[in-house]
């Protein structure tokens, strides 16, 4: 996805309501972050369980979270997606960078990106994948989603190698 989008997602969401943008940093969302750093909205966390257990505290406290993080990372919290997340209605929304596509990705990033949908479906988690056209109409359902207290996930391609 390119610069531009990136950084167009990263507003929609906060000017519509988003109040909480953190997690671990993937350079498939690297503008999404770069836009979130340059206005001082981004919270870096050393894990994904640690950045969800701070987005449940944002959430009790009136907030409104969106966790980032590349899709190994959502296959390590799937635990705490599920117990505490899901269980108790957090709604929190992900934005999973999704690897896996390109012959030189990592083999863990193709095995990982190869299940990613599987996952997703076997924890029930509602999910959505942006691009460039419907970005705007995804992040929306996600918003949506996020009133009705029902967790949901982003899901952005990894379109580029590093």
């Amino acid at each position: 996805m390119n610069k531009k989008t990136q950084r167009q997602i990263f507003d929609y969401l906060e000017d519509n309501g988003v109040t909480d943008f953190l997690g671990v940093p993937d350079s498939t969302m690297k503008y999404f972050i770069d836009q979130g750093l340059k206005k001082k909205k981004i919270l870096i966390a050393t894990r994904e369980e640690e950045a969800i257990g701070i987005a449940t505290g944002m959430y009790l406290a009136k907030g409104l979270p969106l966790v980032f993080m590349q899709n190994a990372g959502f296959a390590n919290s799937l635990s705490t997606i599920a117990s505490l997340v899901q269980l108790y209605q957090i709604p929190i929304i992900f934005f999973i960078g999704w690897r896996g596509f390109h012959k030189n990705d990592a083999p863990e990033h193709i095995k990982v990106g190869k299940i990613q949908p599987e996952l997703l479906k076997a924890l029930g988690l509602r999910a959505k994948t942006i691009s460039e056209e419907n970005w705007k109409k995804c992040c929306d359902w996600a918003l949506l989603n996020a009133k009705k207290s029902i967790p949901c996930a982003l899901i952005i391609r990894r379109e580029f190698v590093d």
